[in-house]
C-alpha cells in the first residue's frame, strides 16, 4: 500500500509544481490554491509512505514521479522543448525508479552488512 500512495504522492507533485508554473508567482488565485492544496497531499502522502518505506529509496522515487510527469506534460503541453537528451534523461529517471523498488523488495544482490567497517 505505502508503494501505492507514494506513486500516486509523485503525481500530485507534478500537480503542485504545473500550479506553481501556472500561478506566475502566486499572482493567480485558482493556481495558487491548487499548489496549496496539491502540495499538502503530495507531503501527507510521501509522509504516509515514510512509515514503511526507507527515506532514500521513497524520497527518490517521489521526486523522481514528479519530475517526469513535470517534464513529460512540459514537453507535450507547454512548449517546452523536446529533444533526444531530455528523453533519454528520462527514461534513465524511471530505470532508477524501477531499480530502487526492485532493490527495496530483494531483488538485487545485497552487499555483506560489514563492507567498509
Amino acid at each position: 500500500m505505502a508503494w501505492v500512495v507514494l506513486i500516486l504522492s509523485g503525481l500530485l507533485e507534478a500537480g503542485w509544481a504545473l500550479c506553481l508554473k501556472a500561478s506566475e508567482g502566486f499572482s493567480k488565485l485558482w493556481p495558487t490554491l491548487g499548489f496549496l492544496v496539491l502540495a499538502v497531499a503530495s507531503f501527507a502522502g510521501l509522509a504516509y509512505a515514510l512509515r514503511t518505506l526507507p527515506v532514500g529509496t521513497a524520497y527518490a522515487v517521489w521526486t523522481g514521479v514528479g519530475a517526469s510527469i513535470t517534464a513529460i506534460v512540459g514537453m507535450a503541453f507547454l512548449q517546452e522543448g523536446v529533444s533526444v537528451l531530455k528523453l533519454v534523461s528520462l527514461v534513465l529517471i524511471v530505470a532508477g525508479i524501477v531499480g530502487l523498488n526492485l532493490a527495496e523488495n530483494g531483488a538485487a544482490l545485497a552487499l555483506p552488512e560489514n563492507v567498509g567497517r
